[in-house]
């Protein structure tokens, strides 16, 4: 069944335009809360959000819907996604959901929902949500409709379980660090949690107005972080997005780490502690050949999924791995958290530049990305990746990069593009596949 609602991460779009309304918001608690209404108990939902301004919006709205169904709602207000997934497990909560749009800017918002495990909720749960919004909500009796309460303290609560992932022999003292909020929902805890383990903090993309979360900040604009790296002689920076999930890292001379890099980092210091599990990571498609080859050298294997890091997380759970990520900068540390965490996995880089007492430009750019090139073509209609000339193209660019790279040509599950990557070992070779694919798309298209 094709969904309407639910895309790879929850529900998103532009606020006050369908899906993303206050009507959808409050029918999505009604379903929601009737699908987790399970057992003689009294049921609760936490809610968090980021800094935009819609949130307040789609908070009330959801809050609506779900005490109209009788369940309890507990309101954190400004939490990151990770600290959501945190709280709702350790506050028995029967369901979690995170208000955020992520990276986007600010008119755009979303609805990202956790089951009592912390974990984002499966395709099927997602699928019986879905199917409740055709259907008129079984209203609780009026003694029966849930109360709303705000917590104080939820923020403290997350700071200290971040804190609780870096290691209890080591501080941050000496350590000068540029933290990026993107003004968003770790605009306070990030810089708190970095404070409190001894760095030397200089915060940026702290002061959200309701407008200009990711506004040529954060991870996906991080110049500005950068900047303030090489300008104030900070050690390392961190940029977080708009709802902390993932991070980008730049070293002391401003230059940038990806996740790739990190992912790196993070696999060779758990694999000499004996910590990493699995014998390697999972990543997406879209990580570079360049990391395969690395994690190869070390003995240690790279297993890939899918585009979004509800897959990567699937596939660490069900083939026993505890580090996994994606080249964006979503890492997901499952001894430390049930989804991606930016300040739980720069914690960890920091923990490695701590005792190896090396500058980060020495640290954290272990391999050499090969060139990797990606373009995006629009198409009217039909199904262009089917057709004869297409499939030609592709399997002509696989031939010429002859075993020294690879070809990854993808359908965009939110917009009629197609996604044409490639990357090898010669940049002018990796061009000229990729150009040619998509002349052959576009011909189809």
């Amino acid at each position: 069944m094709a969904r309407r609602f639910f895309g790879t991460d929850g529900i998103r779009g532009l606020t006050n335009t369908p899906p993303m309304t206050a009507e959808t918001a409050m029918r999505v608690g009604q379903a929601a809360g009737t699908r987790f209404l399970r057992g003689r108990h009294k049921h609760r939902v936490l809610i968090g959000k980021d800094t935009r301004l819609s949130g307040y919006m789609i908070e009330s709205a959801l809050t609506a819907g779900f005490t109209s169904v009788g369940m309890d709602v507990v309101q954190v207000g400004p939490m990151p996604t990770p600290a959501v997934a945190m709280l709702t497990r350790s506050m028995r909560a029967d369901l979690g959901v995170m208000v955020s749009a992520s990276h986007n800017p600010f008119h755009d918002n979303g609805i990202k929902l956790f089951g009592p495990d912390g974990y984002k909720l499966s395709d099927a749960d997602e699928a019986e949500i879905e199917a409740l919004l055709d259907t008129a909500p079984v209203l609780a009796a009026p003694a029966a409709i849930g109360r709303a309460r705000r917590i104080d303290d939820a923020q403290g609560r997350y700071i200290h379980s971040a804190k609780s992932s870096f290691p209890e022999r080591l501080r941050l003292d000496g350590l000068k660090v540029v933290i990026d909020c993107a003004h968003g929902a770790a605009y306070k805890v990030a810089p708190a949690a970095l404070w409190e383990l001894g760095a030397d903090i200089v915060p940026i993309g702290v002061n959200p107005d309701g407008f200009n979360v990711n506004a040529e900040i954060g991870s996906t604009h991080p110049a500005a972080m950068q900047e303030r790296v090489v300008a104030s002689g900070a050690n390392i920076g961190i940029a977080l997005d708009g709802d902390a999930d993932r991070l980008i890292i730049a070293d002391e001379n401003g230059a940038l780490v990806d996740g790739d890099q990190l992912m790196a980092l993070i696999a060779g210091d758990w694999a000499r502690r004996g910590k990493l599990k699995g014998g390697g990571l999972v990543a997406t498609v879209m990580s570079n050949l360049g990391l395969e080859r690395y994690l190869g050298g070390l003995g240690l294997t790279l297993e890939r999924t899918a585009v979004g890091d509800r897959y990567v997380l699937e596939a660490m759970r069900a083939r026993g791995f505890n580090l996994g990520g994606e080249q964006s900068g979503h890492i997901i540390l499952a001894d430390h958290a049930t989804t991606g965490d930016g300040l739980v996995a720069a914690l960890q880089i920091l923990a490695v530049l701590i005792q190896a007492g090396k500058p980060a430009s020495e640290l954290l750019h272990l391999f050499d990305p090969l060139p990797q090139l990606l373009k995006n073509v629009r198409f009217a209609g039909g199904a262009p990746l089917e057709t004869l000339p297409v499939q030609q193209a592709i399997a002509e660019g696989e031939a010429r990069l002859n075993g020294t790279g690879r070809v990854l040509i993808r359908k965009s599950g939110t917009e009629p593009l197609i996604r044409v990557m490639a990357e090898g070992e010669d940049i002018a070779l990796v061009t000229a596949v990729v150009d040619d694919i998509c002349a052959a798309v576009a011909a189809a298209g």
